[in-house]
């Protein structure tokens, strides 16, 4: 446990002193939206991992986020940590009232449910243009500020969302060492088995529900608050499908898979962007999509051989 606390602290060394390493703005807006991605995975990977549910649904709560501080900071013009506490609220209150019915759903069916309020939620940003302003989305959000200190810089930034990654990534390691987290790793081995033993597994899966909408939430005011600018296109079915891919590739039940997950395939899409022209000239963004997959499924097969090797050997 001692090696693994100081693994962790050197880590946490390495990201404080990363913006005096790269020197580059560009790199670190990737690190910024990579730990902005990470904070969602986060909440979808303790739904994922340990209460057994699958959501393709969470880039829309991303999107209540990131739109409720549009709305709340230019229209309103409220101070811009009540909005982004609104944004929490929010997709959690929403992630309440569907949460009860969906949850009741198994395998598929929640699936499909999770993937259908996505999309409505994705239809309304585009439709409701007096609130959202339609596909040309809303501008002139305010950088975050809290007191005197104005994150109007990418290293400011880097700071504010490591700082809250941090919280939330030590936040969700308590609640899995907790009673609640004991039950919530019941729930996953059996849910059946953890019923019979009076948990209450509808009751928590709800609760998972909710926070992993609340942390995506927070991201996505972040997020509004860091590009200043809102618009449907970052949170539709496409972004989904990568919040889940990040939590699988990560891997469930772990506390550094939401980070790893995040940041491969942030990183990897980046890369590509940058080298497919270059190896194949003329090549259009197929190329990239179709290397990208081939790379993805590797490395799930490369996990998989690896977690299986792992267990022939305990």
């Amino acid at each position: 446990m001692k090696r693994k606390n100081l693994l962790m602290l050197a880590g946490l060394v390495l990201l404080l002193l990363l913006p005096f390493l790269l020197k580059s703005n560009y790199i670190l807006g990737i690190l910024i939206v990579t730990g902005l991605y990470a904070i969602v995975v986060t909440g979808l990977g303790l739904l994922m991992g340990y209460a057994g549910q699958v959501s393709f649904g969470h880039a829309a709560f991303f999107g209540m986020g990131g739109y409720t501080v549009a709305v709340l900071t230019t229209a309103w013009h409220w101070p811009t940590p009540l909005a982004l506490l609104v944004a929490l609220v929010l997709p959690g209150l929403v992630a309440a009232l569907i949460g009860a019915p969906t949850l009741k759903l198994k395998e598929l069916h929640l699936v499909l449910a999770t993937l259908a309020f996505g999309i409505l939620v994705h239809i309304l940003f585009n439709e409701l243009k007096s609130l959202t302003g339609g596909p040309s989305g809303l501008t002139g959000i305010p950088y975050f500020s809290l007191g005197g200190l104005v994150f109007d810089r990418d290293i400011k930034f880097y700071y504010l969302t490591l700082a809250v990654l941090t919280l939330v990534l030590l936040g969700a390691r308590n609640l899995i060492g907790s009673r609640v987290g004991r039950a919530m790793r019941a729930i996953r081995e059996s849910e059946h088995a953890a019923e019979t033993s009076g948990i209450n597994t509808a009751g928590l899966k709800l609760q998972a529900f909710i926070f992993s909408a609340v942390l995506a939430g927070l991201a996505g005011g972040l997020y509004a608050f860091y590009v200043t600018f809102v618009s449907p296109s970052p949170f539709g079915f496409q972004t989904s499908v990568q919040f889940v891919l990040m939590a699988v590739v990560g891997g469930l039940g772990t506390m550094w898979g939401p980070l790893l997950g995040a940041g491969l395939v942030v990183v990897l899409g980046e890369a590509l962007r940058w080298a497919i022209p270059l190896a194949i000239p003329g090549a259009g963004g197929e190329y990239q999509i179709i290397f990208y997959g081939i790379i993805l499924v590797l490395v799930m097969i490369f996990r998989s051989g690896f977690k299986q090797r792992g267990v022939s050997q305990c």
